[in-house]
C-alpha cells in the first residue's frame, strides 16, 4: 500500500442518505464548459493542523497561526495576475468561529477579517470556494472532537461548521470535504490512529454529502477512496465534484508500475463513470507535473465533465516555503497557455 507520503518520496446494512435531484444533475451538454470558462484554481492553507498528533508525524501540530498577512495578500495577488481564477481555503483551524470558537489556534482571523478577505479576492477575480478535512486522517483541526468521529456529538459539530462556513462564503458552488487517506498507512506515526471501514465509512461519507446538499452546496472531494475501493463509483452520487491527484511527471499508463498506473487510470475510470471533476496535480516532487496533467487529462477526459484543474504545493513542507508557493502559482499559470 503505497501512502502519499511514500508516494510523494519516490517520485516525488448501508446507510443511504439520499440527494436532491437537483444537485445529482450533471452538465448537460449545452452546459458544457469552455476552455474561457474552465476552473484554474490553487489550494492554499489557511488552517495547517491536519497532519498527526506527535513530533514523529509526518508535520509536527502547529499550535499558531504561520501566514503572514502580507505574504496572503501577495500570493493572491499574484494568482490573479497569474490567470488564475479559483482559490480552494483550506480553513482548519485558521478562523475563529462563531459556532465553535474552541477550535480557533493562536492568531486565527476573526470572521469579519475573513469575510473582508473573501471580497478582495472576489475584487480580484479569484472565487473563494472553502475546504474543511474530514477525514479522521486529516482532522486534527478539529481538536478533541477528532477524537469523537461518528458519535452524536461529532456530527452536530460538523454540521455547525459546514453551515456556518457556507454562510461565511455567502453560499459558494462547491464545498471541499477533503476526505483523502483514511488509511492505517497513512496514521501509522500518530499517537491516535481513527480509521472508518466499510458500511461506517459510507454511512459517515454519505453523511457530509447530505449536510452540504442541505446547505445548498455542491459537495467536493479527493478521490483516492477510489484507487483501493473500485465499487465505490457504483454508488457514490454524481453530485460529487471528484479531483484525483498525482503529483509525478509521467502519465505513460504503458510505462509506469503498478501503483502510479492505478493513480493514473483513476482519471479515466472517473470519467467513464460518468463523474465531474477537477483534476489535481502539484509541484511538490516536480516543475513538470502540472503542464503534463493538463495536457493528459485534455487528451482523455470528457470536456462536458472537465471542469478544471486544481493546483496544490503543500509549501509548509518544503524548506523555502513562500518560494515554492510563488513556484506552483506560476507553473499553474504556463500550464494555461
Amino acid at each position: 500500500m503505497t501512502t502519499r507520503r511514500q508516494f510523494l518520496k519516490q517520485g516525488l446494512a448501508v446507510a443511504s442518505i439520499p440527494v436532491a435531484s437537483a444537485l445529482q444533475t450533471t452538465l448537460t451538454a449545452a452546459e458544457t464548459v469552455s476552455e474561457k470558462s474552465m476552473i484554474w484554481g490553487i489550494l492554499f492553507h489557511l488552517g495547517q493542523k491536519m497532519w498527526g498528533d506527535s513530533p514523529n508525524a509526518y508535520t509536527p501540530p502547529i499550535d499558531h497561526m504561520t501566514w503572514d498577512d502580507a505574504f496572503w495578500k501577495e500570493v493572491t495577488e499574484k494568482s490573479a495576475q497569474t490567470g488564475l481564477n479559483m482559490v480552494v481555503i483550506d480553513i482548519g483551524e485558521g478562523i475563529q468561529y462563531e459556532s465553535h470558537p474552541e477550535l480557533a489556534t493562536k492568531g486565527a482571523w476573526s470572521i469579519e477579517k475573513f469575510r473582508d478577505d473573501l471580497a478582495r479576492m472576489r475584487r480580484l477575480g479569484l472565487e473563494p470556494i472553502p475546504k474543511l478535512n474530514f477525514s479522521a486522517c486529516h482532522d486534527y483541526w478539529m481538536g478533541d472532537y477528532a477524537r469523537m468521529v461518528s458519535t452524536p456529538k461529532y456530527y452536530e459539530v460538523c454540521s455547525d461548521l459546514i453551515k456556518e462556513v457556507t454562510e461565511i462564503f455567502d453560499h459558494p458552488r462547491f464545498f471541499h470535504l477533503g476526505y483523502d487517506e483514511e488509511t492505517y498507512w497513512h496514521q501509522e506515526t500518530f499517537e491516535y490512529i481513527v480509521i472508518r471501514q466499510g458500511d461506517l465509512w459510507k454511512h459517515d461519507f454519505m453523511f457530509f454529502i447530505n449536510e452540504c446538499e442541505k446547505n445548498q452546496v455542491r459537495p467536493w472531494i479527493w478521490a483516492d477512496y477510489c484507487w483501493r475501493h473500485k465499487d465505490f463509483l457504483n454508488w457514490a452520487p454524481k453530485s460529487i465534484v471528484m479531483s484525483n491527484w498525482y503529483y509525478d511527471a509521467d502519465f505513460d499508463l504503458s510505462s509506469l508500475d503498478e501503483s502510479r498506473a492505478n493513480y493514473v487510470q483513476a482519471f479515466i475510470d472517473l470519467d467513464k463513470a460518468g463523474y465531474d471533476q477537477i483534476p489535481t496535480g502539484s509541484n511538490w516532487s516536480c516543475d513538470e507535473n502540472f503542464g503534463n496533467l493538463v495536457d493528459f487529462c485534455r487528451k482523455n477526459l470528457s470536456s462536458e465533465r472537465l471542469l478544471g484543474y486544481l493546483q496544490t504545493n503543500w509549501h509548509f513542507e518544503h524548506k523555502d516555503p513562500e518560494q515554492h508557493l510563488l513556484n506552483s502559482i506560476k507553473l499553474a499559470g504556463e500550464a494555461m497557455y
